[in-house]
C-alpha cells in the first residue's frame, strides 16, 4: 500500500508523520493481496481547525473520508476510524458477492432431509411477468440458448404459465401449469 502525504499551512514533525504512516499502514490488514492500492492524505491547519481529507484508491475500491478536529492527532485517529469502517463495509460486500449474493428481505429459506442428509433451499420470491409466447416461439428460443435447461413463459394461446424444459434425449418437454 502506497501512501502520500499532502501538508498545506503547517510545517510538519517527523513525529507526525510517523505517527499517520503507522497507523494509515493497519488498513492493510484488510486488504489481503491488494497490491495496488494508494492513498492520499491531505492534512490542513487553518486557524485552530485541523483538517484531513483521506482518498482511498485500488483495485475495486474507492473510499475517501474528511474530518477535522482542534487536534491534527486526533483528527488523524478520527479519519483512520471512518475509512476502516468504510473499508470493513466493503470487503463484507465483496465476501458476500463471493458467496453467491446478499439474502435480501425477499428470499426464503427451507430446511428439508433428502438422502438423509438436511440440505437448503434457497429462493427468492422475485417480481417476474413472462413474456406471451407460442410454443413454437418458445421452444426456438430455447433452442437457441443452449446453455439454458428450462423457459418459463406465458403460454399465448391459453394464457397460462408454462415451464419448457430441455429433456435428455434432447427433445423437448412442457409443463402446462393450468392442467
Amino acid at each position: 500500500m502506497n501512501i502520500a502525504f499532502a501538508f498545506k499551512n503547517f510545517e510538519p514533525s517527523d513525529h507526525l508523520k510517523k505517527y499517520a504512516r503507522r497507523r494509515f499502514e493497519k488498513l492493510g490488514r484488510f486488504l489481503h493481496k491488494s497490491e495496488n492500492v494508494e492513498m492520499t492524505v491531505n492534512l490542513s491547519v487553518d486557524k485552530f481547525r485541523h483538517k484531513a481529507e483521506v482518498q482511498f484508491a485500488g483495485d475495486n475500491i474507492n473510499l475517501s473520508a474528511v474530518e477535522q478536529s482542534e487536534d491534527m492527532y486526533a483528527t488523524v485517529d478520527m479519519i483512520l476510524d471512518k475509512i476502516e469502517a468504510q473499508l470493513k463495509k466493503h470487503m463484507e460486500k465483496m465476501k458476500e458477492k463471493r458467496r453467491g449474493g446478499r439474502a435480501d428481505e425477499h428470499a426464503f429459506v427451507y430446511n428439508t432431509m433428502l438422502e438423509g442428509r438436511e440440505r437448503t433451499i434457497i429462493g427468492m420470491e422475485d417480481k417476474f411477468s413472462p413474456k406471451p409466447l407460442h410454443l413454437d416461439e418458445a421452444a426456438l428460443q430455447l433452442e437457441q440458448r443452449r446453455d439454458d435447461v428450462f423457459m418459463v413463459f406465458l403460454n399465448a394461446e391459453s394464457s397460462r404459465i408454462n415451464v419448457l424444459y430441455r429433456r435428455k434425449d434432447g427433445d423437448f418437454g412442457v409443463i402446462d401449469t393450468g392442467r
